[in-house]
């Protein structure tokens, strides 16, 4: 019996122990941690001699050769055409008799293996796919082997250079991901192909090298090792396994709840285990029904999501799984469920994120508008699917791009791919899915929004410097949330693709107008497309945000719109604030507390209920904060509530209540000159101008603060009638009357020193216009910051209100390009809903307050880029004349292929009522005092 007991046990232990496959990595492992090997290149920069470069990386980024953009073959071809690589290292000894491979996660372009003097195999063509070679016969374990590596920035195959090196980003050479070693016995597992669907069915092909004979088992757990199921095992046949299993009461994975299982396979001979392999899947469905939709698990979903290019600006394409993390959050961040690897497979630990974090994803094989050759592309659509098929998160293969598409290969993706994903062609209407790339809004007949297939635009909304992206998005979703055949979009791109350029002194550079095309900056810097986005596709709905102040009779009941495509909104939590502002930025909490969620189904609509206090109406405002089950934040919405004249009582009040140098007299003082009319209250002044109506000039004692020429149109008309000063009280006002569309400008000095403009203009009915408002002339260069309350920190356009919330902001003044400089909240433009704003400058603080809600700031004119290849062609505003501005309408943002009119109903130029309009604004101008 102890001989029986000691058998089991050692056939036990045999079981419980078996081999998986060994991995030695003969570089480091990602951008942050690497190896130096021996280096040398032909051409360019520290060429020709042997130096040191850490591996993976890009030579150009590590001092070596020359930085190119785009077409770099044919055109002016690179001088830096060969790299040789050169390292030394050991093998175990205990690796002797072992099947082993070296494995390149990718190397740009043709890359050549040499082991011991000997080669490794055929050279690999194709700059984005892991490739291996079994180099079992050319190692010496236990030894120092020599390893060498020549990489060819060309490819000797004219169809992998128009497919790879003819693009729209940095063409990059070299090492860029890691290389190592994996050993395994000589019967082994050599790889597996598996469908876990999300009704808890189960199939693999398991594919053996060394065997004929034996069993393959598998196992499905959770991650933590609690076994889900039956073993699975079958019999091998002619050097495969097809095992077919089913699991109870899995989860299914899915971009809003994306459980994880592990299955193990083994390999067992005479009972032992030789070899086992584990992957880690989720239980998902996906199919594409016809003229009808996407569907995952059965449900049919929408795909909200960006293109993302594998790149960092010290490392180039050498990335890391903390980036990977980084940038998925981010999109989760953004309420993005989807990602676009745009135009190449990405490294294989983003998706290994996508399927931890939930990213649905589009897996890409290379084709930048021109196509691999058919024989050089076959084995590459074996190392992509091969390598990737496993993820949950993958729900299309994509071949090629925007007609880099070789038709040839479609169907061998399905020989790869035990799931049978759908294939696309992005750009094209192709597989029962039109993925048209910028098309207009209005775009087309019989296709898209007008047409019967299913549509997925997997790239529009093209973000060049701040337009884009988030510029139009609101009509877009609408739009395709209202049309039963779309499957979302992608918009381009995720980030500016920046890189630090030695040879400019560790300047940034964006390849003029090709690459700042992000959403995010380069070191994902957030533009305000960003928030725009977030607050878009947010997956909670509430029709109340469309308001910008609650109405009187608001009794603390809010509808809710499930936008979800599984999750009940009874899985999130809301909580509510009533805040008060001060004069400081940020804000006091009065109040707060949870609001309970109902039972709403994705779909469909609800209603919640806060329990206002009896005094909420006197607070400021209301903020309305969703978390996911997580703990992340979905979006925080607010309201006003206090009016804009509360708000400006509430301000006066205070400055009055504190220590002011008192007047000089106990009332205003009014002097008629020659060519205008002088106001005086204690230390201010203000000169009216005679002929025109408007302020010549501003002083509190002997200073000045250099506003003048205004409130003057920014369209319209403006004839001066009549203009008269007289004194009102201990107040002085002097009253403009005019013809034209500006009828009125009514100024008021108190004896406090309070001067206020009152202005009313009239626009004729059925008249499109680009702007709306008044103007005013300040010298930029007076400004160090600004603050306000207001919707913010983020400027605005037209076409892109979503994404600022109220509070009080503050900024300091900068110049920012967006996408060409990356000092985030840019300080100029556009400012929605700004009750008041406090400019803090090189003389005196001068502040503004509204009397109106409806009331945007424009700050300054906003810098383009300039120069060669910097032409900001769509993204171009004109910005109305002067340099503080009080509008009513704003101008909207184009993307880079499409100018407003081409994008939307929230990009067209405002158009009046046929009746016309009657526009009325009081602002006060406090001078020498910041905001109280």
């Amino acid at each position: 019996m102890r001989w029986l007991l000691s058998v089991f046990l050692l056939a036990l232990s045999s079981q419980c122990f078996a081999e998986p496959t060994q991995i030695q990595y003969l570089s480091g492992t990602d951008k942050d941690h690497r190896v130096d090997w021996d280096f040398q290149v032909n051409g360019g920069r520290n060429s020709g001699a042997w130096k040191k470069i850490p591996v993976p990386s890009n030579w150009e980024m590590e001092g070596f050769g020359t930085y190119r953009y785009s077409n770099d073959w044919q055109k002016d071809p690179a001088p830096d055409s060969v790299g040789v690589y050169r390292h030394q290292f050991a093998v175990p000894a205990e690796w002797r008799g072992k099947r082993i491979d070296i494995v390149f996660g990718a190397a740009m372009t043709d890359t050549q293996v040499v082991i011991n003097g000997q080669p490794a195999g055929p050279v690999h063509q194709g700059g984005f796919y892991e490739f291996r070679y079994d180099v079992s016969r050319l190692l010496k374990p236990g030894e120092s082997n020599q390893l060498e590596v020549t990489v060819h920035r060309y490819s000797a195959n004219a169809s992998v250079n128009r497919a790879e090196r003819s693009s729209d980003y940095w063409l990059f050479s070299g090492i860029y991901r890691p290389v190592w070693l994996e050993a395994r016995p000589q019967t082994n597992i050599e790889r597996v192909s598996l469908d876990a669907r999300h009704t808890g069915d189960f199939s693999a092909d398991v594919f053996l090298d060394g065997a004929t004979g034996g069993k393959v088992s598998a196992r499905i757990t959770t991650l933590d090792g609690k076994a889900m199921g039956k073993e699975i095992s079958v019999e091998v046949v002619d050097g495969k396994a097809h095992l077919l299993g089913h699991v109870d009461r899995v989860v299914p994975w899915s971009a809003e709840n994306p459980q994880r299982y592990q299955v193990r396979f083994q390999l067992l001979k005479g009972g032992k285990v030789v070899h086992e392999v584990s992957k880690i899947i989720g239980f998902r469905t996906i199919e594409l029904r016809p003229r009808d939709g996407v569907y995952v698990n059965g449900s049919k979903v929408r795909l909200k999501g960006s293109n993302r290019h594998s790149i960092w600006p010290t490392s180039g394409r050498t990335t890391s799984k903390a980036l990977s993390y980084q940038d998925a959050r981010l999109m989760k961040e953004m309420n993005m469920n989807a990602v676009r690897m745009s135009h190449y497979p990405p490294d294989p630990h983003f998706l290994d994120v996508a399927d931890e974090v939930g990213l649905y994803v589009i897996d890409e094989l290379t084709g930048w508008q021109k196509a691999y050759d058919t024989d050089v592309a076959t084995p590459l659509v074996k190392e992509l699917v091969q390598r990737d098929q496993h993820h949950p998160s993958i729900l299309f293969w994509a071949n090629g791009n925007e007609g880099g598409f070789n038709r040839e290969l479609d169907g061998l993706y399905a020989g790869w791919d035990a799931q049978r994903r759908p294939v696309i062609h992005p750009w094209e209407n192709f597989g029962g899915i039109d993925t048209a790339h910028y098309p207009t809004y209005n775009c087309c007949a019989t296709s898209l929004f007008n047409g019967r297939d299913v549509f997925m635009p997997t790239e529009f909304l093209h973000g060049l410097y701040d337009g884009g992206a988030g510029a139009s998005l609101n009509d877009w979703w609408n739009a395709m949330l209202a049309n039963p055949l779309s499957a979302g979009g992608f918009i381009w791109a995720f980030v500016d693709e920046g890189i630090v350029r030695d040879d400019r002194g560790g300047a940034v550079d964006v390849a003029g107008n090709l690459a700042p095309d992000g959403i995010l900056g380069p070191y994902r810097e957030k533009e305000g497309s960003f928030f725009a986005i977030k607050k878009i596709w947010s997956p909670l709905y509430l029709p109340l945000s469309e308001l910008a102040s609650l109405p009187s009779t608001f009794d603390g009941r809010i509808t809710l719109e499930n936008r979800y495509d599984f999750t009940n909104l009874n899985q999130l939590k809301l909580r509510w604030q009533l805040v008060r502002f001060g004069a400081g930025t940020g804000y006091a909490v009065v109040a707060q507390g949870n609001v309970k969620v109902p039972d709403v189904a994705p779909g469909m609509r609800g209603a919640a209920s806060i329990a206002l206090p009896a005094d909420w109406a006197r607070q400021d405002a209301l903020y309305l904060s969703a978390t996911d089950r997580d703990g992340r934040e979905i979006y925080t919405w607010s309201w006003m509530i206090a009016t804009p004249q509360q708000v400006a009582e509430r301000m006066h009040g205070a400055r009055d209540a504190v220590a002011v140098p008192a007047p000089a007299t106990s009332s205003a003082t009014l002097v008629e000159l020659a060519d205008g009319y002088r106001l005086q209250a204690g230390a201010v002044s203000a000169l009216i101008d005679k002929s025109t109506g408007y302020l010549r000039e501003l002083k509190r004692g002997d200073v000045l603060a250099p506003l003048s020429n205004g409130p003057r149109l920014v369209t319209g008309t403006a004839q001066l009638k009549t203009i008269h000063a007289a004194r009102d009280g201990d107040d002085v006002v002097v009253a403009a009357e005019y013809s034209g569309n500006l009828r009125k400008v009514n100024w008021r000095l108190t004896s406090a020193g309070r001067l206020t403009v009152n202005y009313g203009y009239q626009m004729e009915g059925s008249r499109y216009v680009d702007a709306l408002g008044v103007t005013f002339d300040y010298p930029e260069a007076e400004v160090k910051s600004m603050r306000w309350l207001g919707r913010g920190p983020y400027r605005v356009w037209k076409n892109r209100t979503q994404g600022v919330e109220f509070d009080v902001w503050q900024k300091d003044y900068n110049d920012t390009v967006s996408g060409q400089s990356w000092n985030y909240p840019e300080f100029k433009g556009f400012h929605d809903k700004v009750y008041w704003a406090t400019l803090n400058t090189a003389r005196l603080p001068i502040t503004f307050i509204n009397h109106a809600d409806d009331i945007a700031l424009r700050v300054f004119t906003p810098k383009e880029a300039s120069g060669a290849g910097f032409e900001p062609k769509a993204t171009h505003v004109d910005f109305p004349q002067g340099d503080i501005s009080f509008l009513n309408a704003i101008l909207p943002i184009g993307t880079k292929f499409h100018p407003p009119a081409e994008l939307g109903p929230s990009a067209q130029q405002a158009r009046t009522p046929n009746l016309g309009i009657w526009l009325e604004n009081t602002i006060d101008i406090v001078v020498g005092e910041a905001s109280r």
